[in-house]
């Protein structure tokens, strides 16, 4: 009995293989593929340092009012964000990462700099915008900033055009129903001269405050962070500011000379002290 028990096991395994299962061999060869789904191929962040944006393209504020870009350059540097209002995950992340950090600062948003969040799906109205602006507004809980606040949505011609010019690359997932994009926020002069890049979902606070200071062109800040950057510069291989051996040479020649000359000045007072003395 226990004979005809095993042999009615193998002829079973053998009809399974036989109408299709996988065998270990074929299971390792068909298994499944940690593959990069096709449309993030075309997600990323391409910089244009240096590069200015078109002030002139038409966008629609909070408010339901048809505006050009350029109305938020004034004289203040511009810290920029494209998202979208809908986005399930990324973007309300990135957003609350960002209200910890301009928390943290000791400037406010409107007085030291503007902020600008520009939809990427031109299906959004202006509703969602001014929904979102009134929930970070509130979150940041700096009310009478307000004005220094500016959630746009616009034409896909308008949003095409300025994501290329910052060198944002996006695209619609139609499996996942939502649009594909990376994490980054951008630093622009008040002329929309492309200064700095930010990558990621947090921004060191430190980082932006000299970001801001160098697109600002030291008209904000202090002496403090006017010397820091003078010590360091872009590395764009690190993304981020890193120490410039030469500035620090120069900076360490400088403040060896104000020495001597304090220390000579000194030696000669005294000096002529005794002379006058004997």
């Amino acid at each position: 009995m226990k004979n005809i028990l095993i042999i009615i096991f193998f002829i079973i395994c053998a009809k399974s293989f036989a109408i299709g299962a996988k065998g270990p061999l074929d299971q390792h060869k068909d298994a499944l593929k940690n593959e990069k789904p096709i449309v993030l191929d075309s997600v990323g962040i391409e910089e244009h340092l240096g590069d200015k944006i078109d002030l002139s393209l038409p966008f629609i504020n909070e408010a339901g009012e048809e505006v050009k870009l350029g109305k938020y350059f004034t004289d203040k540097p511009v810290f920029l964000m494209l998202i979208y209002y809908e986005c399930p995950t990324l973007c309300s992340l990135h957003l609350n990462a960002m209200m910890d950090t301009f928390k943290s600062l000791e400037w406010d948003i409107g007085n030291q700099f503007e902020f600008i969040a520009v939809s990427i799906d031109p299906d959004e109205n202006h509703i969602l915008a001014q929904n979102k602006k009134k929930a970070y507004l509130d979150l940041y809980g700096r009310p009478e900033t307000k004005d220094g606040w500016h959630f746009l949505t616009g034409s896909e011609k308008s949003i095409k055009a300025l994501a290329s010019q910052i060198g944002f690359k996006y695209a619609w997932d139609p499996k996942q129903e939502q649009w594909a994009h990376s994490a980054a926020a951008y630093i622009l002069d008040n002329e929309g001269l492309i200064s700095f890049y930010h990558y990621g979902i947090q921004i060191d606070p430190k980082i932006l405050r000299l970001s801001l200071v160098d697109a600002g062109n030291h008209k904000i800040g202090t002496i403090v962070d006017r010397m820091v950057l003078f010590c360091m510069q872009y590395d764009p291989n690190k993304k981020t500011y890193a120490f410039y051996a030469f500035n620090l040479m120069r900076l360490g020649a400088l403040l060896t000379a104000i020495f001597l000359v304090i220390y000579l000045f000194l030696f000669w007072r005294k000096e002529n002290n005794k002379g006058k003395k004997s």
